[in-house]
């Protein structure tokens, strides 16, 4: 079986048309480049925003706008074990000078850029120009995501240029880029959420050509309209993706980008003040508990089949008040089996567990059934109320002790149309 080909992030893509589009410009203002050959350091890579606030709000906004199966980055570029590069998809073009600018009048092919670990990265532009009043430069990547399920592969990448006043690299949002909105994220609301991994990485590149400060603007055409596929719209990023990126590289799927991206769901929820939290697995339960409470966005987290993770995160990294468990009997059900993994490879069916409790609760047997929802469809209302009100007990129980009774839990259980069977706990923090 062939390995697997790895990517390259929306971050690295914007530093790579960053440098280009530098290249562009310095070729009018030859004065301003950097003199690699004969050893003048790069510009520092002073970046815009704030990095004692970047430090504070920890890694909550890696991985956050590529949901549901983007997973932009690895921990560490391989080669060797990754498959096939970037660089080497990029074909057998010489090598681009990297000191100094290019001669000639054409645009640059391809450029190198360095990725946050140190590896050299090589990749080709578009296209790049000067804009009509000969005072900006445009470049332009194709975001290339490899074997990676991403929802940003395919789009371009689209970085505007120009010099700027005073010694730090600005930054700007432009279409298909959105603005972040609310606090918890690395970003402060306010700002384009362009990541501070990406925002160094394309410092750093223009500082390969020049050490003169310059105002970065950042487009993805299209970008508004695959945002609404990802996390951004609960996460308070609205109007288009996030720049996103820690080494510059894309692996094809990996579990850690899914545990990042509820991180930084929690991060959100408890930087806005949320108390009283929602867990669904789901857009069943999210539809059901919002029939019945008023919530805010950043109040629901959907939770997915990682119920283990979060409960480990919620015993120790957070202080809801509340914490409200809405969804559907067939998946909430696990975790009163004790799967905290609810996913239907490696967790048992759910329909043993309830026909058993079923019958204990109501005293005599049940009609078998092939799932929760026809167990619960066969019962009569009464019936119904009683063994879903059961099991959601057994749920809240197993949620308070997975959390280290913390919080304090409620359940609500919810039928494939999203109709309330029964519930458990005190629901009124929600109300």
């Amino acid at each position: 079986m062939p390995a697997m080909r790895t990517g390259i992030t929306t971050g690295a893509c914007a530093a790579a048309a960053a440098k280009a589009a530098a290249i562009v410009l310095l070729r009018l203002h030859p004065d301003f480049a950097s003199s690699c050959v004969a050893g003048v350091p790069p510009a520092s890579l002073a970046v815009s925003s704030s990095r004692q606030q970047q430090d504070r709000a920890g890694t909550a906004l890696e991985h956050m706008g590529k949901m549901p199966m983007p997973h932009e980055d690895a921990d560490k570029m391989s080669a060797t074990h990754a498959g096939e590069t970037p660089a080497t998809h990029a074909g057998k073009m010489p090598a681009p000078r990297t000191c100094g600018l290019p001669l000639g009048e054409q645009p640059p092919g391809q450029v190198e850029v360095t990725l946050p670990g140190g590896q050299s990265l090589t990749v080709p532009i578009l296209w790049a120009r000067l804009t009509d009043d000969k005072q900006k430069a445009t470049a332009s990547v194709r975001k290339d995501a490899g074997d990676d399920p991403d929802v940003t592969n395919g789009l371009e990448v689209v970085v505007t240029v120009s010099f700027a006043a005073g010694a730090e690299t600005i930054f700007l949002g432009g279409d298909g880029v959105g603005t972040v909105t609310k606090p918890g994220l690395q970003i402060p609301p306010g700002q384009p959420a362009i990541n501070p991994g990406p925002r160094r990485m394309i410092a750093r590149a223009i500082a390969d050509v020049t050490a003169h400060s310059m105002c970065v603007e950042v487009a993805i055409p299209g970008g508004a309209e695959i945002a609404q596929k990802t996390y951004n719209p609960r996460l308070g990023i609205v109007g288009g993706l996030s720049v996103l990126g820690t080494t510059g590289i894309v692996r094809p799927y990996c579990k850690k980008a899914l545990l990042d991206s509820l991180k930084c769901e929690l991060d959100v929820a408890a930087a806005c003040g949320v108390r009283a939290l929602v867990l669904t697995p789901g857009n069943i339960g999210a539809k059901a508990v919002r029939r019945r409470f008023a919530l805010a966005d950043e109040q629901v987290v959907e939770v997915g089949n990682e119920w283990g993770f979060v409960a480990d995160a919620l015993a120790n990294n957070y202080a809801f008040k509340a914490i409200l468990i809405a969804g559907h009997p067939g998946k909430l059900a696990k975790l009163a089996a004790g799967d905290w993994d609810t996913h239907s490879s490696r967790s048992q069916s759910a329909v043993p567990f309830v026909q058993s409790l079923g019958e204990k609760t109501l005293g005599r047997p049940i009609a078998p059934a092939t799932t929760t929802e026809g167990l619960f469809a066969a019962l009569d209302e009464p019936d119904r109320r009683r063994l879903a009100d059961e099991l959601a007990h057994l749920v809240r129980e197993s949620l308070w002790n997975g959390i280290k009774q913390k919080s304090q839990v409620a359940v609500l259980l919810a039928d494939m149309t999203g109709n309330e069977l029964g519930g458990d706990g005190d629901f009124s923090p929600w109300q």
